[in-house]
């Protein structure tokens, strides 16, 4: 009994040297710790899409608002009738 504890023992000690760590190098993990800080050019470039998707944005809604709103023709209020408008006869 007490070789196979100590077989297991050392069976774990190999295993934990021999074992890699696979480490990802795409982002910086900042699990409880604080992350690094952006590089410049990452903070300009930010600014710089940002602002350009609020101008598109701004520049949509002012020049074509039928995207959000719909394009509904209105109609001619000359071709109404006075009944349709629920005025009474001349009488």
């Amino acid at each position: 009994m007490l070789a196979s504890i100590l077989a297991s023992g050392r069976a774990l000690r190999l295993l934990n040297a021999n074992t890699k760590v696979i480490s990802r190098k795409s982002h910086v993990v900042s699990y409880r710790n604080v992350p690094k800080a952006h590089s410049k050019a990452t903070e300009i470039g930010a600014g710089v899409v940002g602002g350009a998707m609020w101008w598109w944005i701004m520049w949509h809604l002012w020049y074509e608002p039928d995207h959000i709103t719909g394009e509904f023709n209105y109609p001619n209020p000359q071709k109404w009738s006075n009944a349709e408008l629920g005025i009474p006869r001349d009488d």
